[in-house]
C-alpha cells in the first residue's frame, strides 16, 4: 500500500487495483490546453480541456505520452468531482491526505486539502455582470475547499453501515465503489455525475463527512478495538442557523447515523445511533441577538413531513426510540409539544453481532433518534451515555465481561472511550456550527470544569460570530457544491436586487459605536475640567445609543444572508 504520507509515497503503487476498487495514487499533469490524470496503479487516464472543461478518456499509449518543458507534473490523490459554472468547469482534486485508520480491514484516509483545477476560459465572453457572479461562484468553490471531516477508502464503501453491508448480495463488492455507495452519505455525489457519465469509475470516489476515531486498548490480555463512525446525510446540508428543521420531504439538518463498531477475538459487533433535526418546518433566523427567536412554520404539509420522515427511518433501521432533548419552556418548549404532538414513539432496539464467517448471530432491529435544537451538544453527551451502555453489552455478550462487569472499572479504557467521544463531537460540531463541541467536559468527566467553561466560552462566542457574520455566505458555498442550487447560463443573476447590501454597513456601523464609545467614555473623564465636555458626551452618547438602536432594529438585514437557496 502506498504510504499515506504526501512526500514519501512511491511514484507507482506495488499493489495491483482489486475489481471495484479506485486508483490510489494519481499523476496531475498541467499542460497549456488540457489537464490529464492518470492512475499510477492501473491503466485509465483522462484529459480535461482547460478552455472549456470537456473530459476525454485517454488511450494507454496518449496517457503514457511524454510531459514536455511546458508541462508541470504532480501527485494527487484522487477526483473529488466536477461543477460547471458561468464561465467553464472546475475540477476538484485531492492534494493531501492522513491515514485515519482501518474499516474492516480497509485503510480509510482524511482529506487534509483539496484544490479546484479551472477551466474556464470563456469567462472573457461573460457581460459584467456574469463575472460579477462568476467571481462570487469561485469565492464559493475556495469555501468548498476547506470543507472539513471528509473521509474516503479506495476499496471499500465507508457509506453503508456493517449490518446493511453484510446483507447485500456477494457480487455487489466488485461493483465500482459508486455503485455500491448509498447516495444518502455520499458528500460529493452531485460532483460525481459528469464523471460516472464518461464512466470513469476508476477514478470516482465516494467521500462522506462526518468523523472517523479509531482505538486500540487490551482487555483481559486480549486486544480491543473500537471504531466511532458517523456519516452526515447530504439530503439536508448546511450550517446551523440556516438549515433547520426539514425539507418537504422529509429530510432533516443535521442528521447523523453513528456507528460503535467494537472487534474481539474474530468477533465484530456494530450499535448504531442516528441524530437529526426535529423534523418539523422551522427556523431560527439570526438577528444579531445571542439567541435569536424560534419559529414554527405553519404548513399544511407538516403532518405529512414528519410521516415521512420517520417511516424512511422505519424502513431502514427497523423500529424508532426518539429522545428530544429540547428544553420545556419558551421556543424550544413551543417546539417540543409541537413535535410530541405530531408523532408517537415506538420502543425496540437491540445490537448487532457477526463472526468471522459473517454470520449474523444477533441483529439490531431498532434505532434510538437522539435531537436537541442542535443535534450537537446534549445530543452528544446523551449519545456518549447509550454507547458506553452498550459497550458494555457488546462486550459481555463476545465474552469480553463478565455481565456484573464494566468498562469503568479500567480507568485507561475508560478513558481511551471518553476521548473518542470528545474528538467525535468535536468534529460534528465544527463541520455544522463551525466551533467545537460545547458540554466536552460532561463526557470526559461527567461534570463541568473551570477549563471546560472557558472552553466552552470561547466555542459559543465563535459560534455566535459564525452564525450571524459567516454562515451565509458558507451556506451559499454548500448548496452549490451540493448541487441544491443550479448554475445556469442565461438565467437572472441570484445576487443583483438593485438595493444596498446592509451587511457592508456593519463595519461602519461597528466603527461609529467603538468610537462613539470611546468618545462619550474620554469626555465624561473630563467634565471636572471643563462643562463643555458634558455636552460632547450627551451628543457622543446619544449618537451611539441611536446607532446601536438602528443596528438592533435591523439586525437581520446585518447579518449575513444565504442568496441562493431558501430555507426549506
Amino acid at each position: 500500500m502506498a504510504s499515506a504520507d504526501a512526500d514519501g509515497a512511491p511514484l507507482l503503487s506495488e499493489e495491483p487495483l482489486c475489481p471495484g476498487s479506485c486508483s490510489r495514487e494519481l499523476e496531475l499533469r498541467e499542460f497549456r490546453d488540457r489537464y490529464v490524470i492518470r492512475s499510477l496503479d492501473g491503466a485509465a487516464a483522462f484529459a480535461v480541456a482547460r478552455s472549456c472543461g470537456s473530459i476525454r478518456p485517454l488511450c494507454p499509449e496518449e496517457a503514457a505520452a511524454g510531459t514536455g518543458s511546458d508541462c508541470k507534473v504532480s501527485r494527487i490523490y484522487g477526483v473529488v468531482g466536477i461543477i460547471r459554472l458561468l464561465a467553464g468547469s472546475y475540477v476538484l482534486v485531492i492534494t493531501s491526505r492522513k491515514d485515519a485508520g482501518s474499516y474492516q480491514g480497509s485503510p480509510v484516509y482524511h482529506v487534509n486539502s483539496m484544490k479546484f483545477l479551472c477551466c474556464n476560459e470563456a469567462i472573457k465572453h461573460l457581460t459584467p455582470q456574469e463575472r460579477r457572479d462568476e467571481a462570487y461562484f469561485m469565492s464559493l468553490l475556495r469555501i468548498a475547499e476547506t470543507t472539513c471531516g471528509l473521509y474516503y477508502s479506495y476499496d471499500r464503501d465507508l457509506t453503508l453501515n456493517l449490518q446493511r453491508a453484510s446483507k447485500l448480495t456477494a457480487g455487489r463488492i466488485h461493483k465500482p465503489l459508486w455503485k455500491q455507495a448509498d447516495p444518502r452519505f455520499v458528500w460529493n455525489k452531485n460532483l460525481l455525475e459528469e464523471l460516472i457519465e464518461v464512466k470513469l469509475d476508476e477514478f470516482i470516489i465516494p467521500l462522506i463527512q462526518g468523523s472517523f476515531q479509531s482505538a486500540q486498548f487490551t482487555l483481559k490480555d486480549r486486544p480491543v478495538r473500537i471504531t466511532l463512525f458517523s456519516r452526515r446525510c447530504n439530503r439536508r446540508l448546511g450550517t446551523r442557523m440556516w438549515r433547520r428543521g426539514a425539507n418537504l420531504e422529509g429530510a432533516t439538518a443535521n442528521f447523523v447515523e453513528t456507528e460503535q463498531l467494537v472487534e474481539y477475538e474474530g468477533l465484530t459487533s456494530s450499535f448504531i445511533q442516528v441524530r437529526g433535526s426535529i423534523p418539523l418546518l422551522w427556523e431560527q433566523i439570526v438577528d444579531l441577538s445571542y439567541k435569536p427567536r424560534l419559529s414554527i412554520i405553519e404548513h399544511e404539509e407538516t403532518p405529512k413531513v414528519v410521516q415521512r420522515h420517520f417511516h424512511d427511518l422505519s424502513q431502514r433501521y427497523g423500529e424508532t426510540i426518539v429522545i428530544d432533548l429540547t428544553g420545556k419552556r419558551g421556543d424550544e418548549g413551543d417546539l417540543s409539544n409541537a413535535f410530541a404532538a405530531e408523532m408517537d414513539r415506538i420502543p425496540g432496539v437491540r445490537y448487532f453481532l457477526m463472526n468471522t464467517k459473517g454470520e449474523i448471530l444477533l441483529e439490531q432491529s431498532g434505532v434510538v433518534r437522539s435531537n436537541c435544537i442542535d443535534c450537537l451538544d446534549r445530543t452528544n453527551v446523551t449519545q456518549n451515555f447509550l454507547a458506553r451502555k452498550s459497550l458494555d453489552s457488546q462486550l459481555q455478550q463476545m465474552g469480553a465481561l463478565l455481565s456484573s462487569e464494566s468498562i469503568s472499572l479500567s480507568d485507561n479504557i475508560n478513558d481511551i472511550f471518553k476521548k473518542l467521544w470528545v474528538e467525535h463531537g468535536d468534529e460534528l460540531s465544527l463541520e455544522y456550527a463551525g466551533s467545537y463541541a460545547l458540554k466536552g467536559d460532561l463526557v470526559r468527566y461527567g461534570r463541568q470544569t473551570l477549563p471546560g467553561l472557558i472552553k466552552d466560552g470561547m466555542s459559543a462566542l465563535s459560534r455566535y460570530y459564525l452564525n450571524n457574520f459567516h454562515d451565509g455566505v458558507r451556506q451559499d458555498a454548500l448548496d452549490l457544491i451540493s448541487g441544491y442550487y443550479t448554475v445556469s447560463q442565461g438565467s437572472s443573476s441570484p445576487f443583483h436586487n438593485g438595493g444596498f447590501e446592509s451587511s457592508s454597513y456593519l463595519p461602519v456601523a461597528s466603527a461609529i459605536i467603538v468610537g462613539g464609545i470611546t468618545a462619550t467614555t474620554f469626555t465624561l473623564s473630563q467634565v471636572g475640567r471643563n462643562a463643555q465636555h458634558l455636552i460632547s458626551s450627551i451628543i457622543c452618547a446619544g449618537l451611539t445609543v441611536g446607532v446601536v438602536a438602528l443596528v438592533k432594529a435591523n439586525g437581520k438585514q446585518f447579518c449575513s444572508r444565504p442568496r441562493l437557496c431558501g430555507l426549506i
